[in-house]
């Protein structure tokens, strides 16, 4: 075995190697999990998960109002009776989800590109027969440089989607903004065969907004945060392979 083929086979070692030090962990845990199901999240606080931050927005200066003992109406109260809507920290609200998003979108692009150069000394006070005494053959100081280049390139693309998330989900107050205004952070989570579909929604909503049945929809909520997917055998065989990612993101053409 010759010089390059051992210099071929330890390059390809090194790849194989760096790749399975990429998805080391992923892959060892899925190898662990076989034949088994996904399993469900458990329930847990959502101030206690990773990456959460509590949000901070530009808040108008709190109103205190006057108590008056001697009256069934209290200053700053939005029903003579009592609101049974979401308002507090642990409170549950249900958000009400309906997005039908559409994209069609055609791209083509053609490009065709010929170049020509070319260079002659003719007659230059008599040297141009000197250009014999340098270069080892008989050199026509009439065509002295000749290049020609051609480039063409042809792309055609085409995306053509459709979304569409119809659903419930019940979501818990996680924060108070001085204003009023609540932070609302759900999950949920719906296990079919092998394949669990995850549902988590975030973002901030007005009291005033919810209705007398406690819902509220999803276009009401500001800095609306909405991430739909799965995990499991389908995702797992629909999501392209490490090999294929990393020579999509490093090939240049």
């Amino acid at each position: 075995m010759n010089k390059f083929m051992m210099k071929s086979i330890r390059k390809l070692a090194i790849f194989a190697l760096a790749g399975a030090l990429l998805g080391g962990c992923n892959t060892l845990e899925r190898l662990s999990k076989v034949g088994e199901n996904p399993e469900l999240s458990r329930v847990q606080n959502p101030k206690h998960r990773a990456g959460y931050r509590p949000v901070s927005m530009p808040m108008p200066a709190p109103i205190r109002y006057a108590k008056s003992p001697n009256s069934l109406w209290r200053a700053g109260s939005r029903a003579f009776f009592k609101d049974l809507r979401a308002s507090q920290v642990g409170d549950i609200l249900t958000v009400t989800v309906a997005i039908a998003d559409t994209v069609d979108l055609d791209n083509k692009i053609e490009r065709s590109r010929t170049n020509s150069e070319g260079a002659a000394l003719p007659q230059f006070l008599g040297y141009e027969q000197a250009l014999n005494a340098i270069f080892p053959e008989t050199v026509n100081s009439a065509n002295l440089v000749t290049g020609n280049s051609t480039s063409s390139i042809l792309g055609d693309g085409k995306i053509d989607r459709t979304d569409k998330v119809t659903t419930k989900v019940a979501a818990i107050v996680v924060q108070v903004l001085s204003n009023g205004n609540l932070v609302i952070e759900g999950r949920q989570e719906t296990r079919v065969n092998a394949e669990v579909r995850e549902l988590a929604i975030t973002g901030i909503v007005r009291p005033q907004d919810i209705t007398t049945s406690n819902t509220i929809n999803y276009e009401q909520v500001a800095e609306a945060r909405l991430a739909y997917g799965g995990r499991g055998i389908l995702t797992d065989v629909q999501r392209p392979r490490y090999g294929q990612e990393i020579f999509d993101v490093l090939f240049p053409f």
